[in-house]
């Protein structure tokens, strides 16, 4: 199967990895130096393919990489089984040398280990524990002792960081977190997440126990110019042309959100038989917003009468003083301190953000659509 010009919906590597050096070289940095990096973006800019990519420029002999998803967590419980069982899968490479690490540094715990059809790679780990223990502490120091023991030093590497807001007692849990975590010295860690509204509360509210835990990193919107580069390259790569006026199209079309432009210019490529065109472009953006449409219907089919006409209001040209009778009364949104609940509520949704004062619809894709729909 040849390799698509285009990557969109999984995280990209290689020649599919568009522009981000400064931040590949922010991380790559902060991981060999043992800085705690906390990254934050809307959904779907590449966080993990940035990740990724540091990931395999710092791993070296003397610094290894754990990373781990928990976006299937939904316990403390649920986390400590998962991170124990990447520590100890990613830090050993033979089977007898994560079993011993098991035996020695979770004596306390005596985990059920169950494997699979290749014990290597394919194995789980079930910690019979009292999450309220002393024990935990073992689970939380493992990295450092594994990384003192083999004398290198680890960054553990945590997608969907912001899972951990949503489990119970959850502020306890952070200090369980931080308290151990900040003060290894052989270990790093990189926390990231796709629900940006969480990350920032989990790292930037001064009252609760993640804040000010390393270096925040906000990632901006790769810039035009590389963009351009980017699809004029990969359309000549495969044959193909395409303008630098019309792959700058692209990017406006969908505001420079990476994944978006990654989708349209697979879809304009599909539909060019030699030389893009004006008419590809149209046909591949009707495309992409007929694909979403019914993930955007399940997404705001049960917003109330106020959140919809909100949302109108956003789509109108209101970004900002909501709560002024003129557009109290325009939209109906009720009164100042309704506008204020159907405010967060969207914000919880992720169909809403605030930035620099000003309420956006983050997705462009979804904000065409809205206009489409509430102007029918």
């Amino acid at each position: 199967m040849e390799n698509k010009p285009f990557i969109f919906g999984v995280a990209t590597s290689g020649d599919n990895f568009t522009d981000r050096e400064k931040e590949t070289l922010r991380l790559v940095l902060n991981f060999q130096h043992g800085v705690n990096t906390v990254l934050i973006s809307p959904r779907r800019w590449g966080k993990t393919s940035l990740v990724q990519k540091a990931c395999s420029l710092a791993q070296s002999d003397k610094l290894k990489i754990v990373y781990l998803d928990i976006f299937s967590c939904r316990s403390d419980r649920d986390f400590y089984d998962a991170f124990a069982s990447a520590i100890l899968k990613q830090t050993s490479s033979k089977l007898d040398e994560w079993l011993d690490h098991a035996k020695l540094f979770l004596s306390r715990i005596s985990p059920k280990i169950s494997m699979g059809t290749d014990p290597m790679t394919d194995f789980s780990i079930s910690l019979e524990i009292n999450p309220k223990s002393n024990n935990i502490d073992e689970i939380l120091q493992l990295p450092e002792k594994i990384a003192q023991k083999k004398g290198y030093n680890i960054v553990v590497c945590i997608d969907e960081f912001q899972q951990i807001a949503e489990f119970k007692d959850s502020k306890t849990f952070q200090k369980r977190l931080r308290s151990i975590w900040q003060l290894q010295k052989s270990v790093s860690y990189c926390l990231f997440g796709s629900k940006k509204h969480l990350m920032n509360e989990l790292f930037e509210k001064k009252s609760l126990p993640f804040y000010k835990f390393g270096d925040a990193i906000y990632l901006s919107k790769i810039e035009t110019r590389d963009w351009i580069d980017y699809i004029c390259r990969r359309f000549e790569a495969t044959g193909k042309r395409i303008s630098e006026k019309l792959a700058e199209k692209i990017c406006q079309i969908v505001d420079n959100h990476s994944s978006y432009v990654q989708q349209l210019a697979w879809l304009v490529w599909i539909h060019t038989d030699k030389i893009a065109t004006e008419q590809d472009l149209e046909t591949a953006y009707q495309d992409i917003i007929d694909q979403n449409t019914p993930l955007f219907e399940k997404q705001t089919e049960s917003l109330t009468t106020y959140q919809m006409n909100f949302l109108r209001a956003i789509i109108d040209g209101v970004h900002s003083e909501f709560t002024t009778q003129e557009i109290l009364h325009k939209y109906q949104l009720g009164s100042s301190a309704n506008v204020s609940i159907v405010k967060r509520a969207l914000v919880k949704k992720e169909l809403i953000e605030i930035e620099k004062r000003q309420v956006i619809i983050p997705d462009p894709v979804m904000a065409v659509w809205l206009k489409r729909e509430l102007r029918m």
